[in-house]
């Protein structure tokens, strides 16, 4: 009865993955589409800089939300660059040393050592001396060295924001120079003056500040007033796929990605495979990453194995299965702990108060997650109503995970609408589990362990179970659904499939599914199944 009311939700195999069909004529002529540069689809951001860039413009300052990369900070001086007004004016000019007496002289022709060089300029990381030049002094002969600063003068530098965060003084002396519009020469060491008076230079200076939420959190405990006043943009990380138009932009974005960093173009075939590792990276079928640094990295590493003028699908499939390979090792031996017996994962039968549930399991340096069934456990005996999560009680679980556990048990108590307290107490914990436990996405597993308890009823092991739960007893999408998945289907397809097992998830994850293709096709052969609820 219970496997017949499943059976009624069960999903289809088409649905573990993108639906690459209305695209196919698409990806037919996906290379010849025209390059797109970053701005086009990042309207929202393009709109910020130009207002920001405006020469009527007071602010001098803005932060933009992106990481702090190269891929990242190249892409926006390229939108600065296409905002900026032309011609740019020419600013700064050259001192005049004669008999320790400096002079400064406007510039002329822009060829002069502290003249505009160029419009915008960025950096991940800056030292003061590269931000600020230099005086340097050699047998009573003195030079000035321009830095940085000088070269944009009149311009926009952009920096990331760490570097500013980990050197207060440049960044103090950097906000002083730009909201006085005139640069001071200084002395590094703030106890030791500089041997002479060097005349300042107007300054011209936008400042672009680019750093992740957690950066821009630090920047604004440090400077909430100036947070609340500069600019703002987001460089936005998905691209919504709601019609062909939008699957079009993109791929014109990666010809621009291709043809800035000089790759091989794509064959026709490599697009739906593209795509896919793209949906899979994104976790959400109806979006696509425009993640410059992920992108550039998938087709830099899948060009390594090109054999042909193009990169092609198998290209793609061999730069992806060489990599799950080669990060592969700490999966395997958990794989191997399971199959040897070290960790009790049962997948067949049934059991009163136990479920295979699903985690998701992350090392400090390991570049990617990796899925493990867990097996969770409940025991019911008299008592005053008391819900002991053992987990909690360790000081192993998380407050989300702590949060689940009370919103499962008031839907509970809720549903039971006793009119005397409960007679009965129960306990639940994580199986062979000895690290930190958070998230709440074993609420429903959990809920499933405490009725069955309760119930006397036993549970099919061949199931696993993922989703949580709110007080009104609805199922709720979790994280990491595509790892917790195939972590589980390793475990029964090293024992072997009996076409009885699978996984029950929220009905809402079903979008987010993009599995690999051993999944799909277990599916296919009615090997392995999904259940929505």
């Amino acid at each position: 009865m219970y496997l017949t009311t499943l059976t009624n939700k069960r999903l289809k195999w088409q649905s573990l993955l993108p639906d690459t069909t209305p695209y196919q004529a698409l990806f037919a002529r996906a290379t010849q589409l025209a390059p797109v540069i970053c701005s086009e689809v990042q309207l929202r951001l393009t709109s910020s800089i130009k207002l920001f860039c405006h020469p009527q413009s007071k602010s001098r300052f803005m932060l933009i939300k992106a990481q702090e990369s190269s891929d990242y900070l190249t892409l926006i001086a390229q939108i600065i660059k296409n905002s900026q007004s032309k011609p740019p004016v020419l600013y700064g000019g050259d001192y005049q040393i004669q008999n320790d007496q400096i002079t400064w002289l406007a510039a002329q022709k822009g060829y002069e050592p502290f003249a505009t060089k160029t419009t915008c300029l960025y950096q991940e990381w800056v030292e003061p001396e590269q931000l600020f030049g230099c005086v340097r002094r050699h047998k009573d002969q003195i030079s000035l060295q321009p830095g940085l600063i000088h070269q944009v003068n009149g311009g926009v530098l952009i920096l990331a924001i760490h570097t500013l965060l980990s050197q207060p003084l440049m960044w103090l002396r950097l906000k002083k120079m730009i909201i006085q519009q005139r640069f001071e020469w200084l002395s590094p060491d703030e106890k030791c003056a500089l041997p002479m008076v060097i005349p300042p230079i107007p300054l011209n200076l936008r400042l672009v500040i680019v750093g992740d939420r957690h950066g821009l959190g630090d920047f604004h405990d440090i400077e909430p007033e100036l947070s609340k006043i500069a600019s703002y943009g987001e460089f936005e990380t998905q691209l919504p796929l709601n019609n062909i138009d939008d699957m079009s932009l993109w791929c014109s974005y990666i010809n621009g990605l291709q043809e800035q960093n000089q790759l091989p173009p794509l064959a026709n075939d490599a697009w739906p495979v593209l795509f896919q590792q793209a949906i899979r990276y994104s976790g959400d079928q109806h979006y696509l990453p425009l993640c410059p640094q992920w992108l550039s990295h998938q087709l830099t590493e899948a060009a390594l194995h090109q054999e042909t003028e193009t990169i092609t699908a198998n290209t793609l499939n061999i730069a992806l299965n060489n990599r799950h390979w080669c990060q592969s090792y700490l999966a395997e031996q958990l794989q191997n702990e399971i199959e040897l017996g070290q960790i009790l994962i049962q997948t067949e039968g049934t059991v009163i108060g136990q479920i295979n549930g699903l985690s998701v399991l992350e090392y400090p340096g390991h570049p990617s997650t990796m899925g493990e069934p867990t097996r969770i456990s409940c025991v019911v005996h008299l008592g005053d109503g008391e819900f002991v999560d053992v987990e909690r009680k360790a000081e192993l679980g998380g407050n989300l995970h702590a949060k689940g556990m009370m919103i499962m048990q008031a839907f509970l108590i809720s549903e039971l609408a006793l009119e005397q307290p409960q007679p009965f107490s129960a306990s639940i914990v994580f199986e062979q589990s000895y690290g930190d436990i958070d998230g709440d996405s074993a609420s429903l597993a959990e809920l499933c362990a405490l009725i069955s308890a309760l119930s006397q009823q036993p549970i099919q092991q061949q199931l696993a179970v993922t989703g949580s739960v709110d007080q009104f007893g609805n199922v709720l999408s979790i994280g990491g659904i595509n790892e917790k998945i195939e972590g589980f289907f390793e475990v029964c397809q090293r024992r072997g499939l009996t076409g009885s097992q699978g996984v029950i998830l929220p009905t809402s994850n079903i979008r987010h599914l993009c599995l690999h293709q051993a999944v799909v096709e277990a599916v296919k052969n009615e090997q392995f199944s999904f259940y929505g609820r």
